[in-house]
């Protein structure tokens, strides 16, 4: 193990429920969570302690999405549809109704808006007309998390029949089917080169795929329970993955090797599950977010 430093620097509080989702801002001061309270908080990277309420909806939050180039927040409404939120001003520009289902992850491809739910289907919406183009039925069991190829138009989908399918942005077919879990697939994606694809589940197994032919590389046992989610650094150099056991763990990108344990007893981690881990871009500080309804900002210095 490396002698990574950690210091943790603060714990946010203010959701009253577990807290699912977590994304980065069109401007990477800024981030975004949602819970099962039914609340989505904006939090200031700069002054953290002060979360802004963005909105409060009935059902809980799952899913966030950024989309960068108009600075507008995505947020997956349980059992209803999508809400598009300006980010200048915290206003609703609209929302569509486009499922009844629990909605798992969402993606901004261009002027596409990819929307995963838990019967299977990723519905697209056309974000101009702000209509739904298709619905692709790619399985009979959830999709749990997507994963958009930096430089190529491929989707990696990770789903709870225990595959990873891999789907073509041009013409949305499926193009591979990748089979090595033994559960539920719930973290994905690819290295900012795009020479690595990195999936993890419920099986608590970490699998490395080649990012061009989608040839499975190497795994590793990684977590004692679920691995819930994973995101790299910036550079490409690590990635962090955070888990049902309580800890955020960081790994070596190119070697796989795990560098840092960041739990309860060691750092004052998480009491429960953690749901989801972002690697912040704009100061490299690593933010996570619990079933203990809290948020953590971690400073790494490796």
């Amino acid at each position: 193990m490396s002698n990574i430093q950690v210091n943790k620097l603060h714990t946010l509080t203010g959701h009253n429920d577990s807290i699912y989702a977590l994304v980065e801002g069109s401007d990477p001061r800024f981030f975004y969570t949602g819970a099962g309270d039914g609340m989505v908080v904006s939090w200031d990277l700069e002054a953290p302690k002060d979360g802004k309420l963005v909105a409060k909806l009935p059902h809980s939050v799952y899913a966030l999405a950024v989309d960068k180039a108009n600075n507008v927040l995505y947020i997956g409404h349980n059992y209803e549809g999508i809400h598009a939120i300006d980010l200048e001003n915290f206003q609703e520009l609209w929302s569509l109704k486009i499922t009844n289902q629990s909605i798992f992850d969402i993606k901004v491809f261009g002027n596409l808006l990819l929307v995963g739910t838990a019967d299977g289907v990723i519905s697209i919406l056309d974000i101009k007309q702000r209509s739904p183009l298709k619905h692709l039925k790619i399985a009979e069991k959830s999709v749990r998390v997507m994963s958009i190829h930096p430089t190529k138009k491929q989707l990696a989908v990770g789903l709870s029949d225990h595959s990873v399918k891999i789907i073509d942005l041009d013409t949305f077919k499926p193009m591979a089917n990748l089979k090595g879990h033994t559960n539920s697939v719930f973290a994905l994606g690819f290295s900012p080169d795009g020479n690595t694809l990195v999936s993890g589940g419920r099986d608590a197994k970490l699998l490395f795929w080649d990012g061009m032919d989608y040839q499975e590389k190497n795994q590793i046992v990684a977590h004692m329970y679920a691995i819930n989610y994973l995101d790299y650094r910036e550079d490409g150099k690590c990635f962090v993955t955070c888990s049902m056991d309580k800890s955020i763990k960081i790994w070596d990108a190119q070697t796989f090797k795990l560098l840092k344990v960041i739990d309860k007893s060691r750092h004052a981690g998480h009491g429960t599950s953690i749901n989801k881990v972002l690697w912040s871009s704009f100061n490299q500080k690593i933010v996570a977010i619990s079933d203990d309804r809290t948020i953590s900002i971690w400073d790494i210095v490796l």
